[in-house]
């Protein structure tokens, strides 16, 4: 008879608060003999540092898993080999997995491939969802994102094209990912008289948190926001 494998779980941490931790993740994570958490080349660990302010991991196996942000897709379907290959290895030994993941596991995640490729071999999984970084962004703001009859768009990092396809788009934009490319999506907000109604904030519930209700007549800081910056476009023609 086989033993019995774990369970791979994708457990959200919010994007900085350790009080935004959901009671199901707190729950989860302390269930998990192995917690697993993305590593950064300077060996970081953020959403581990977030959890550990919040469940106690004494006695568990924290196993860290290098990604890469390569722009070789070979280069990273490598790494999402390597990481899958070290989760494998503990559910194989009948160990559930809680991997952590900044934001919720449904929204650009990266414990998304993780959990495609092992359900894929036979392996069960399961997401707990969390706070995205944009609902706490608005939260810290005191804004809401939408009306009641609102569409709200939430856009990843585009090419100037599409940033200004995206920027016609009607009701509220929530552009994420976009630190790389801050002084161009700055420059399209200026030009199309965006800047007064839209909002940027930085590293939201962590250490440097920036918040910046309007990027009208923006400081120079704001161009060096860094990686966690996610910049909200409300539609000026909605009040």
């Amino acid at each position: 008879m086989h033993e019995p494998k774990g369970v791979l779980y994708g457990v959200s941490v919010g994007p900085g608060d350790p009080e935004l931790l959901t009671l199901k993740a707190l729950r989860t994570i302390q269930a998990c003999p192995v917690v697993a958490a993305p590593r950064t080349k300077g060996g970081g660990m953020v959403a581990l540092d977030i959890a550990r302010q919040a469940a106690d991991l004494s006695g568990k196996e924290i196993l860290p898993l290098d990604f890469s942000m390569s722009p070789d897709p070979a280069v990273r379907a490598a790494a999402h080999a390597a990481a899958a290959q070290l989760v494998r290895a503990r559910l194989d030994a009948g160990q559930d997995v809680a991997m952590l993941n900044l934001g919720d596991v449904s929204i650009y995640a990266t414990c998304s491939y993780l959990i495609g490729q092992l359900r894929a071999q036979g392996y069960a999984t399961a997401r707990v969802a969390g706070v995205p970084s944009f609902c706490a962004a608005a939260a810290l703001l005191d804004e809401s994102l939408t009306d009641i009859d609102t569409p709200l768009h939430i856009i990843p990092s585009c090419q100037q094209q599409d940033l200004e396809a995206a920027l016609a788009l009607p009701g509220t934009k929530v552009l994420m990912k976009s630190a790389r490319r801050l002084p161009q999506v700055l420059h399209a907000l200026q030009d199309r008289g965006l800047a007064g109604s839209s909002a940027l904030v930085a590293n939201c519930g962590l250490p440097g948190q920036l918040a910046l209700p309007s990027l009208e007549g923006l400081p120079q800081t704001a161009l060096e926001a860094g990686y966690f910056a996610t910049i909200i476009v409300k539609d000026p023609k909605e009040g």
